[in-house]
């Protein structure tokens, strides 16, 4: 984005701040306090009205309702699984990513880092989508790369800022915002501020000298400045992690203010800022023979001579993350502005291969050059966005509309170079010898929506929704990726999307539901990476989804349970090979399945846990199963909570999966159990200062297993197909106070 589009960028978001803000000082009406978690969600809480996620989200407050790990609202108009802060701090360790949270609903596979409980990235598959298949939003904003929309589960969020989450399986409504409504959303929510100042230092000590230390400011309500609250936390993360020679230093920064700004308007401004320096290889992973020889927690050595020297295998990243929210009322109408930036940067130095593939030397013409190839790999970008909501209760039923509007731009380049002498790497055929890709993309995009919540009687709602997309992409390469040419290309990508859902109350204690509901997903960027971009022109990959479920609560039992069937559309595949390569839309994949989960309140403190699913996602045209999409899983848990002590044993398991798509013998992953103890108390003090502290331990893969999780094939042969595993067993010791 040049100077003049950055201040047209930001001009437009400043006038749309600025009309809010001049319609809320002229009317007056009762305020709203609009940062409900889903743990807190009542269905008296008209403040939710304004967000479409968090107003489907009511949870009873009884018994069981405050224990279990996983349930579903009342109010569901989709397959979901809400999960609380409570859950979060107590049964989750303080190291851990915001996938580590996610993995104890159904349909969630994976989750698990190789390096140790968030110490290294990991992925989750829902349903059998792969990360870039589904949404991941943060306090309703979505978020993601700008080549495809992945996620990265070590930076932005720490699991210890997360106050809660819900995880939608399905499009959602016509309000549910993102790039890939394809698989479903797993939408992340802020910690709700504290009424009370809290002064709250903590610490977590693990294995494999693994220690975080930070602290957390509240400071309350001040009535004297329009009710103003705010929180702030700090913490740093040092640890060798598990796999050899693969520390992790990470620092990470948040904080959350809100005020009312007269009777009728709330401002919130929330910041976070995370950086992580870690030694790893930038393809992860080890080969067999590397198994065999070092075991399975190799990852990189300390021989300045190997590619895998930890050395020329490191990343800084730095990620930030911000938005202002404007609420309010006119009229009648609820308005709902967000104005939001984030971005990420990720400088990777890596060597060549570290599967062993590749071997020293270089193409600089030298006779028995071994100097160690390797290179450097920039994936930076900047996204600002803007969504902006309007809601209206009627007497037949509730009105949302709005728009999302958001503009990202992307620098990424990949440069070789020779680790032994610290210079640029000859290694590609043609000039520039050094550059295997430098290219500049953009995108712009807007997605107006409407929907209305109908009551055509008391115990009914029916939501008709449409949402429009309309998403245009930009490349300026230098040097292309794979061609290594110049290349210069846009393509717009649209598509109009209906959706139906329907709750129908049974009565207090239980509701059911139904969706028909198109999703989609925009193509990713490398639909570039090819001769001629003008020829590769696929559509975008929707899905149409129909599902089908029920919901109980009463005051011993949560219960839920679905069924789905997902036809999925216009798969991109690509035909010719080398620059005549050609992108286009092919065939599909069906997915279908069933979901069940529940939690039953024993008494004395005590509650079980369940929950499973069978997972089928085949491809239309061979009927296999399509790579790295579990069959099923399940979880099972004892949980305890009474008189200051909780703890609880949670086993989760990932179904059996292939690893390439065909259904080859040799890559199937058989299914992998993960069981986590925790156990902690909480003593509240009547000391002066301090008001309270919690002691907390943990055990993660209390059995030790260490099952394959993962393998990725590489073209050059069996022999150097990379496997990942289940870290060791491992233990974390944490303290807080409150004073």
């Amino acid at each position: 984005m040049n100077r003049k589009q950055q201040q047209f960028s930001m001009q437009v978001m400043t006038a749309q701040v600025l009309l809010a803000l001049s319609c809320m000082a002229q009317h007056s009406a009762q305020a709203q306090t609009t940062n409900a978690t889903p743990e807190t969600a009542s269905e008296s809480s008209s403040a939710l009205d304004a967000d479409a996620i968090k107003s489907r989200v009511v949870i009873t407050g009884n018994a069981v309702g405050n224990r279990a790990p996983v349930q579903t609202s009342l109010k569901a108009t989709q397959p979901q699984s809400v999960i609380t802060a409570t859950f979060i701090e107590q049964s989750v360790t303080p190291l851990a990513d915001f996938n580590a949270v996610a993995r104890i609903a159904p349909s969630i596979g994976s989750g698990v880092s190789a390096n140790g409980p968030g110490l290294a990235e990991s992925k989750v598959t829902l349903r059998g989508f792969q990360d870039g298949e589904y949404n991941m939003t943060y306090d309703g904003i979505p978020f993601g790369d700008t080549n495809n929309p992945t996620h990265h589960s070590t930076s932005y969020f720490p699991a210890r800022i997360i106050g809660g989450m819900v995880i939608e399986r399905g499009p959602g409504n016509a309000s549910n915002l993102g790039q890939a409504t394809f698989g479903g959303s797993i939408n992340l929510f802020s910690k709700e501020l504290s009424h009370d100042f809290n002064f709250t230092p903590y610490a977590t000590f693990g294995s494999w000298n693994t220690k975080m230390l930070g602290v957390q400011l509240d400071s309350g309500i001040s009535s004297h400045f329009g009710d103003t609250r705010f929180m702030f936390n700090g913490s740093r993360l040092t640890t060798d992690g598990y796999l050899t020679y693969s520390g992790v230093t990470e620092d990470n920064y948040q904080f959350k203010l809100q005020r009312s700004l007269g009777k009728d308007t709330v401002i919130t401004v929330f910041s976070t800022y995370n950086k992580i320096t870690s030694y790893t290889p930038d393809k992860g992973g080890v080969t067999l023979s590397q198994v065999a020889q070092f075991g399975k927690n190799y990852a990189l050595n300390n021989d300045p001579t190997s590619q895998n020297y930890f050395g020329y295998n490191f990343n800084n990243k730095s990620t930030d993350f911000d938005y202002i929210r404007l609420q309010s009322r006119l009229a009648g109408w609820n308005i709902d502005n967000t104005v939001y930036t984030y971005s990420y940067t990720n400088d990777t130095y890596s060597g060549q291969d570290a599967s062993g593939a590749t071997a020293n030397g270089t193409k600089s013409g030298i006779t028995g050059n071994k100097n160690v190839p390797g290179y450097n790999k920039l994936n930076a970008y900047r996204v600002n966005g803007d969504i902006f909501k309007v809601t209206n209760q009627f007497d037949a039923g509730l009105l949302r509309a709005g728009v999302w509007l958001e503009s990202a731009n992307t620098n990424r380049h990949t440069y070789d170079l020779d680790w032994t002498l610290g210079v640029p790497n000859p290694k590609e055929s043609t000039a520039p010898k050094n550059v295997s890709y430098d290219q500049r993309s953009s995108w712009k995009q807007y997605q107006p929506f409407v929907e209305f919540e109908w009551a055509p009687m008391a115990d009914w709602t029916i939501t008709p929704g449409l949402k429009y997309m309309h998403f245009k992409r930009a490349l300026d390469a230098t040097v292309n990726q794979t061609t290594r040419i110049p290349t210069t290309a846009e393509q717009t990508y649209t598509s109009t999307l209906p959706f139906l859902t329907a709750n129908y109350s049974i009565n207090k204690e239980w509701s059911t539901y139904a969706q028909v509901a198109r999703g989609f997903l925009v193509p990713d960027l490398s639909m570039f990476y090819v001769n001629n971009p003008g020829l590769s022109t696929p559509k975008p990959q929707t899905s149409t989804n129909y599902q089908l479920g029920t919901v109980h609560q009463s005051r011993n039992l949560t219960l839920d349970a679905d069924v789905y069937y997902i036809d999925f559309d216009n798969k991109i595949a690509s035909t010719g090979t080398g620059n005549d390569l050609v992108y286009y839309n092919q065939g599909g994949v069906v997915y279908k399945g069933v979901e069940a989960a529940v939690t039953y309140y024993v008494g004395s403190g005590f509650s079980v846990h369940a929950n499973a699913s069978l997972n089928s996602a085949k491809a239309k045209d061979t009927g296999l199963q399509v790579a790295k999409a579990p069959d099923s899983t399940s979880a099972f848990g004892v949980l305890y909570k009474a008189n200051g002590l909780y703890g609880s044993l949670i086993a989760k398991t990932t179904g059996t999966q292939y690893a390439k798509d065909g259904e080859p013998a040799a890559y199937k992953i058989p299914s992998y159990t993960t069981a986590d103890l925790t156990l902690g108390y909480r003593w509240k003090t009547p000391a002066a200062m301090v008001k309270n502290i919690k002691l907390q331990m943990g055990i993660n893969n209390l059995f030790d297993k260490q099952d394959v999780t993962s393998v990725s094939a590489n073209s050059k042969g069996v022999a150097f197909d990379q496997y990942t595993f289940q870290p060791a067993r491992s233990w974390n010791f944490s303290l807080s106070a409150d004073f």
